[in-house]
């Protein structure tokens, strides 16, 4: 009578074992615990109230240095961090602006001018959020921004923002938004650019130079013509003007070509953009064999110090923007007062600074 055959046992896994002289491996140590205000409060020898006052600048609570300084270095010890959606519970609002990022060359001047308002906001006890919105539409970006509920927008203006979109944000929770543009939206405070001015004011600066017929550089880099299309229209307001739109890439080979082909164009003077097209357009003409100012007068603008460096020397538009301090102001007063009837700011002003390029 024959046996059934049982299945052979499968081999056991190895265990590791610690090779002669090694200690045995161990499991993983658990995280340390994430310390609390309470441990704050603990080793700084004050009450909670205090370290949450102390850490989250509450100015209406008078609190004498030596004690904050003990709270601050107690946390810096621990490594506490405040939770910032409890604080935000608590507050009933955040301290995030959020400022969306800008997809196009906006330049030094602009570009410095943002800096500068993001520490000043900072130095508010705000937290600047910068956020990727290339390819968003206006409905689309709205949305994006308002789930991290923030107590201010600040919109550039290359994302065209209507009422509907201020009040998406606003539903969410942002005390105030803000424009920056040539135009305002209802509902959101307007920090108005008049970009026309830089225009009038090269092209006027050229008039009275005794040039009449004025190329205007139209930049091809898309998101520019926010800038670029008022600045031709304003150089067009001129009387005794003859303007003439030239499209222009930001690269030595489109500054040649334009500046190739500039005796059939039967112009006397160039109105760059600005400074930095100027600078390339006006080497370009130098290349050619053309003579600054005596052939072709050019101004630029933004007033970039490298513009002075030039031989010669480059006449442009000085562009007169409000300090980000000033603009951090206005941020925080339209978020301490809400329901204040939304403004326009005029933010800029524009003059020409001759040169002897022109």
């Amino acid at each position: 009578m024959s046996q059934s055959s049982k299945p052979p046992k499968s081999p056991s896994p190895a265990v590791p074992t610690a090779a002669p002289g090694t200690a045995a491996p161990s499991a993983a140590a658990p995280p340390p615990p994430v310390p609390t205000s309470a441990d704050v409060a603990r080793l700084a020898g004050v009450s909670r109230a205090t370290v949450s006052y102390v850490l989250n600048n509450a100015e209406a609570v008078r609190i004498s240095e030596p004690t904050r300084r003990k709270v601050r270095e107690a946390a810096e010890e621990l490594g506490y961090v405040p939770h910032a959606a409890a604080r935000s519970l608590r507050a009933g609002h955040t301290r995030i602006v959020l400022l969306p990022t800008s997809h196009v060359p906006i330049g030094p001047l602009y570009s410095n001018f943002l800096n500068e308002l993001q520490w000043a906001l900072r130095a508010l006890d705000y937290t600047v959020v910068q956020y990727g919105s290339l390819g968003l539409t206006g409905d689309e970006a709205a949305r994006a921004w308002a789930e991290l509920r923030p107590v201010a927008v600040i919109s550039l203006g290359e994302i065209t923002l209507s009422a509907h979109n201020v009040a998406t944000l606003k539903r969410a929770g942002a005390r105030a938004v803000i424009t920056m543009g040539p135009a305002g939206v209802p509902g959101a405070h307007a920090l108005v650019m008049d970009q026309a001015e830089v225009g009038a004011r090269a092209a006027a600066h050229l008039v009275e130079r005794g040039r009449r017929r004025i190329g205007v550089v139209v930049p091809e880099e898309q998101g520019l013509e926010l800038f670029s299309t008022p600045r031709l229209e304003g150089a067009r307001s001129v009387a005794g003007a003859e303007v003439v739109a030239l499209p222009m890439a930001y690269s030595e080979e489109s500054a040649a070509a334009l500046a190739g082909r500039w005796g059939s164009l039967g112009l006397d003077a160039a109105f760059a953009y600005n400074d930095e097209y100027a600078m390339l357009l006006m080497r370009a003409f130098q290349d050619e064999g053309l003579r600054v100012p005596d052939d072709v007068a050019v101004i630029g603008a933004d007033d970039l110090l490298i513009g002075r460096l030039l031989r010669p020397r480059l006449s442009t538009v000085q562009i007169e923007m409000p300090t980000g301090e000033r603009l951090a102001g206005l941020v925080d007063r339209a978020v301490r007062e809400p329901e204040a009837v939304v403004r326009r700011y005029d933010l800029m002003a524009a003059v020409a600074l001759p040169r002897e390029s022109t």
